[in-house]
């Protein structure tokens, strides 16, 4: 039995007890799957409808230009569908496939492998000139790569819509794949975390980085280090590129539409970088006064690119930007708001409670249905509990695979709400009010009262 497709995911529980009451359905475990199905319909026809509203309909899997949606800024409807969808396919596939099986797929999935094949040699760029598709004679010859492996590396990716084989040997661009351009700040991001992830039982084990908490020894400094190389994530350049392609990936610029700014005069924007957050902001709310902080040589190639995406903002006099190292000194103050995102990730405890001294943060928070019951976290809306009979860590598995790639690149990690919690009454806030933007929330936090 499937449950009407006009349910809405926040209602799914009213069809739980229509399915426990079936007749036929009585075991417990086929009652698990039938739910799992019930909120992959449901969530499905949500970001249908959400498609639809563009006029543009759904994108097809072997479409070769983006959708509008898919870089919006206030897509919060699709991605809190799309959140429940990931989580019941994931849980559907475990309960249904051998677990022998499921075990060998987590380590035989090779898709990053191939994705770094892609990106480092720019075959999306390649096949961008050729949007009728080329050949693999003609592709392997552009790319100095082997026919035979291309083909190989493009046909497991294409498997995923990432690239399609318009007939046989010759492959063209998709949607998918067009985020893989060098030009694109997706790819900028996408690029820079493969290395490290081999080594992470290798460095949990080793006595120079397996206790340690240090920025400088993250397991893939330890990769990097016995390559030769250096951590490229850190030139600048490549690192505010890839900023701005987290910041897309993530949507993070939702804030803009679910955060009262028209209620503050002032803003300072802790960590600015090149002005991702900032830019779009002072567009849409030109009425405030923004304070970009940031190290000496992020600020340089800020005002750059201020000039050249928002001149008349500078013209206006209310944009200024202020060098800061916020381990070391404060912010400016008497401001409003001070705004950090994608910030206290990067840093273990004892730097983010130096750092956490502000009123409003912008991070992905690890959603658990078991909390600390000496903290508390009545913030979460119902969105957030796991559905009725599946797992307590049911979701999206992007939050907890970030938490990976922080521990790997810096020795960060991502944080429940409770953690954040903690880490802000040590510098006597307390929280006051959360929003959640699904990839990421902003919580903003006021001086604690006694």
């Amino acid at each position: 039995m499937y449950l009407s497709r006009n349910i809405k995911p926040g209602r799914l529980r009213w069809g739980y007890a229509q399915v426990l009451a079936h007749p036929k359905m009585t075991e417990p475990n086929e009652v698990k799957v039938q739910v799992l199905l019930d909120i992959i319909n449901s969530s499905a026809h949500q970001a249908i409808a959400e498609y639809k509203k563009t006029g543009h309909g759904v994108p097809g899997i072997d479409a070769d230009t983006f959708h509008p949606l898919d870089f919006a800024t206030d897509a919060l409807a699709l991605r809190k569908a799309i959140r429940l969808l990931e989580g019941a396919c994931e849980q559907l596939n475990t309960i249904l496939a051998p677990p022998q099986y499921t075990a060998y797929n987590f380590v035989n999935n090779h898709n990053w492998a191939c994705i770094d094949v892609a990106l480092q040699s720019r075959i999306a760029d390649v096949l961008d000139k050729h949007p009728q598709g080329l050949s693999v004679d003609a592709l392997a010859n552009a790319v100095d790569h082997s026919k035979t492996k291309i083909a190989r590396v493009l046909r497991v990716l294409a498997l995923k819509g990432c690239f399609k084989e318009v007939r046989r040997d010759v492959f063209a661009n998709t949607r998918l794949s067009l985020v893989l351009k060098s030009t694109n700040n997706a790819a900028a991001y996408i690029q820079q975390f493969p290395k490290g992830v081999a080594a992470l039982y290798e460095t949990m084990m080793d006595k120079e980085f397996a206790k340690s908490g240090e920025v400088a020894k993250p397991p893939q400094a330890s990769a990097v280090r016995k390559e030769g190389k250096d951590n490229s994530f850190w030139e600048m350049n490549i690192f505010h590129r890839g900023m701005v392609g987290y910041s897309e990936i993530q949507c993070s610029s939702a804030v803009l539409h679910y955060y009262p700014w028209d209620s503050v005069s002032s803003v300072v924007d802790v960590g600015s970088g090149t002005g991702a957050m900032s830019i779009p902001l002072t567009k849409m709310f030109p009425h405030l006064r923004i304070t970009n902080q940031d190290l000496p040589e992020a600020l340089e190639m800020a005002r750059n690119i201020w000039e050249k995406n928002a001149p008349e903002a500078l013209l206006g006099g209310h944009i200024e930007f202020v060098p800061l190292n916020f381990l070391e000194e404060s912010p400016v103050v008497g401001k409003d708001v001070y705004y950090l995102r994608s910030i206290i990730h990067d840093w273990p405890d004892n730097e983010s409670m130096v750092i956490l001294h502000r009123v409003l943060i912008h991070e992905c928070v690890l959603l658990r249905n078991f909390e600390e019951p000496d903290v508390g976290a009545n913030e979460f809306s119902k969105d957030h509990e796991a559905p009725e009979h599946t797992l307590l860590n049911f979701g999206s598995h992007t939050t907890h695979q970030l938490d990976l790639v922080m521990w790997l690149a810096f020795n960060g990690k991502e944080r429940t709400l409770n953690e954040f919690k903690i880490i802000a009454a040590s510098a006597g806030l307390a929280l006051t009010q959360t929003y959640d933007l699904v990839g990421t929330m902003l919580l903003e936090f006021r001086i604690a009262q006694d």
